[in-house]
């Protein structure tokens, strides 16, 4: 491909424990994440919309083929500076709080991590790049199956999962026997990690990085892989098919999470003045043009 380079109520998430005030930046904690129907809302349509489509096609089937075509990294080569400045032209349509490009939650993110952690570096550039696999919206993949909320296929349907009570009615595998029954194709207890998880944004970064041999920790890995998967680290579904690790990978993302979520009705941070401090994060952690 030519490189193009040159009705459901919102969750409340479990960092909520971390944050028990009732107001975070001047907006109620309870209005994050608000899934509610309002037609005459285009915001709220727009993701209503976006999580419908998913929902329809999200498929065992349409999974294994998302991943035989980007798991090949040969679409593009750019190195992590020149796949964020995409992100300049970005604006998620499943997200319910931010209607802004999605550079500007990057810093958002990364600011507020660095600001609690800042002996931590490799965490502060695990919060900017943690949506940067949504490069792929711009290779003509529709962002249904680029961002929003992930869940497991080939078993059933968690119960958490947003719009998640109407919105697989359309879906084949919910009529599937191998897929929508309590296991569905996996054994009991088998692990996070080995569950088939809904093609987006998260898995895909987290196998750029892997390929690209990043020299991140393991818990940077697990934050970026599993951030959007709200159904199990939110919502409690799938316990019976994790395992008493899983826990720690749980702690991992929820400790990134609350960063995630709550820096989205901040100020916009002055993102030319920040770029020299990541330059220097990206060339110790991810350095060099990458293969995506």
């Amino acid at each position: 491909m030519k490189d193009r380079f040159k009705e459901t109520v919102g969750m409340i998430d479990p960092s909520l424990l971390l944050r028990p005030e009732n107001v975070y930046e001047d907006k109620p904690v309870a209005n994050f994440r608000d899934y509610s129907v309002d037609d005459a809302d285009p915001i709220r349509d727009r993701v209503r919309r976006t999580y419908y489509t998913m929902h329809t096609h999200m498929t065992v089937d349409f999974v294994k083929s998302k991943m035989d075509k980007w798991l090949k990294f040969n679409h593009f080569k750019a190195t992590m500076k020149e796949a964020l400045h995409r992100m300049n032209e970005l604006v998620d349509e499943s997200d319910p709080d931010l209607d802004l490009p999605n550079i500007v939650h990057a810093f958002q993110t990364a600011e507020r991590i660095r600001r609690d952690h800042p002996d931590d570096d490799w965490f502060h550039l695990i919060g900017l790049i943690h949506d940067v696999g949504k490069v792929m919206a711009f290779y003509d993949e529709p962002q249904w199956c680029v961002v929003g909320d992930t869940f497991a296929v080939g078993c059933k349907w968690g119960k958490s999962i947003v719009y998640g009570d109407h919105s697989f009615k359309d879906n084949p595998d919910s009529y599937n026997s191998k897929y929508n029954t309590e296991y569905g194709m996996y054994e009991p207890n088998c692990g996070i990690e080995n569950l088939m998880i809904s093609w987006g944004h998260d898995e895909y970064l987290y196998r750029v990085l892997v390929h690209n041999r990043a020299k991140f920790p393991v818990e940077g890995l697990w934050m970026i892989r599993y951030h959007s998967f709200y159904p199990w680290h939110a919502g409690g579904d799938y316990a019976h098919l994790t395992q008493k690790e899983d826990e720690k990978i749980k702690e991992a993302v929820i400790k990134f999470n609350q960063y995630d979520l709550y820096t989205k009705s901040t100020v916009i941070p002055d993102i030319e003045a920040l770029w020299p401090y990541y330059e220097g994060l990206i060339d110790k952690y991810i350095p060099g043009t990458l293969e995506w």
